[in-house]
């Protein structure tokens, strides 16, 4: 698997000289040695090519992605080696060229991730996820509660033309105008630390939508807050990220995320003057002097090019706080988690979920001590029965998930399903059963 190539072909000149014909007579060219040098001088010219190959292309350590790439942009050829520099090679002899060639997806060599699926660049996503939710609810709306049509209860609209939809088993707040604006009312002015959380959905791919902190400074035309106010951007196609001040006089990193496909988790994260976003898995923005303002209104600007490329937004959450979670364990002996998703009326675990339960997974390896009771929760919508069938199967996926992907022990987790006998909140309104259906990790 690992020989140089060179070496391969001295084995290869060996093998041949000691099974060579011996006698007189063998070595009188009849069809079948004429068919034989035919065949072996393929081989070499197919050998000349390998050559020929891994003398023109860059050698890369199989798990160094960032070479990869640069290579793959630079559209140079690539072989993959070990870290002692020797190239690897398939079974048939060929030069290795990406690591889903390698055997497990590249898991036998020590490429980290799944089977056949590149793994992320160190640094790029998953590795630098750390979105924490903050832990003390400001407004939260999945506009369950509002008809269909209607501008959603609890919102003040300023610009445009938005209505609340269903689509795919879920309610989104929709714009069907070119510029909307709407702004979610708060209790209080945002303190110093707050999260805000919602998923997008942006058909045409590259206008994604906007969040100011405070009020916009013309409201006329609520875009020019792009320009004159300090705002965050999802999916914009001018890049996705923190942008402060007007034109060049600006704090911003943005990363295009424009072509994001499928409805995306936002999540904002800011600590004082420091400020995060992550798109998915994706940090997009990671600004420590952001200095955003605070008010008791967030408002979301999105645009869309009606009537076939529309704009679409999902549960909001804005809430303060935002403490680790080995750190709320410790200090209150269980933490609710409501960033599992589930499919409706189903076990099986979202995508957008992956990033929390990361955090969970990489905190208990981190801390090999720690176990945990999964507890399963739901709003009391639907049978009884079956809210608690569902919520103990719930809590099992969430445990089976850890044991796979994380190697976590299975008997450090015991799972418990409680449907809707201890909700949080009412069930009376939307908001509150978005409260109740939750998973809760109890240390034990």
């Amino acid at each position: 698997m690992r020989l140089p190539f060179r070496l391969a072909i001295l084995c290869a000149a060996v093998v041949a000289a000691l099974a060579g014909p011996t006698t007189a007579a063998a070595q009188i060219p009849g069809a079948r040695d004429i068919k034989r040098a035919a065949e072996e001088g393929a081989k070499r010219a197919a050998m000349s090519e390998v050559e020929q190959l891994a003398a023109e292309a860059v050698h890369c350590v199989f798990d160094n992605f960032e070479c990869i790439r640069k290579a793959e942009e630079d559209g140079e050829p690539v072989v993959l080696t070990d870290r002692e520099g020797q190239i690897l090679t398939d079974e048939a002899g060929n030069p290795i060229t990406d690591p889903s060639q390698l055997p497990g997806g590249g898991a036998a060599a020590g490429v980290p991730g799944p089977g056949g699926d590149r793994p992320a660049v160190p640094g790029e996503t998953a590795s630098t996820y750390d979105f924490q939710p903050g832990d003390r609810e400001l407004y939260v709306a999945d506009f369950a509660a509002d008809n269909l049509g209607d501008f959603p209860r609890g919102l003040e609209l300023v610009e445009g033309n938005l209505q609340v939809i269903e689509w795919q088993g879920r309610r989104f707040l929709q714009t069907d105008s070119k510029y909307s604006a709407f702004a979610v009312p708060l209790p209080e002015t945002l303190p110093d630390q707050f999260t805000i959380e919602f998923d997008l959905y942006d058909a045409a791919g590259h206008y994604g939508v906007g969040i100011a902190l405070s009020d916009p400074p013309n409201r006329g035309f609520v875009w020019s807050a792009y320009y004159d106010a300090q705002v965050l951007r999802a999916g914009h196609q001018h890049g996705s990220g923190v942008w402060t001040g007007r034109n060049n006089e600006k704090v911003s990193t943005t990363v295009d995320m424009s072509s994001a496909e499928g409805i995306v988790p936002v999540r904002i994260m800011v600590d004082g003057a420091h400020a995060k976003m992550f798109i998915g898995e994706k940090r997009v923005a990671n600004v420590p002097q952001a200095d955003l303002p605070r008010s008791d209104k967030v408002f979301f600007f999105m645009q869309s090019l009606p009537p076939d490329k529309l704009t679409y937004i999902a549960d909001i959450r804005v809430a303060a706080g935002g403490r680790d979670l080995y750190d709320a364990l410790e200090a209150d002996g269980r933490v609710a988690i409501r960033d599992i998703l589930f499919d409706t009326n189903s076990a099986t675990i979202r995508p957008e979920s992956a990033p929390v339960l990361a955090q969970i997974g990489t905190m208990m390896q981190e801390h090999p001590e720690l176990n945990l009771l999964v507890e399963g929760h739901t709003d009391s919508e639907g049978e009884f029965d079956w809210n608690m069938q569902l919520s103990a199967d719930r809590a099992a996926s969430v445990k089976a998930y850890l044991v796979e992907t994380f190697g976590i022990a299975a008997e450090r987790m015991r799972t418990m399903g409680l449907g809707s006998t201890q909700p949080v909140e009412t069930n009376e309104t939307a908001e509150g059963r978005q409260k109740n259906r939750r998973v809760e990790l109890v240390k034990i």
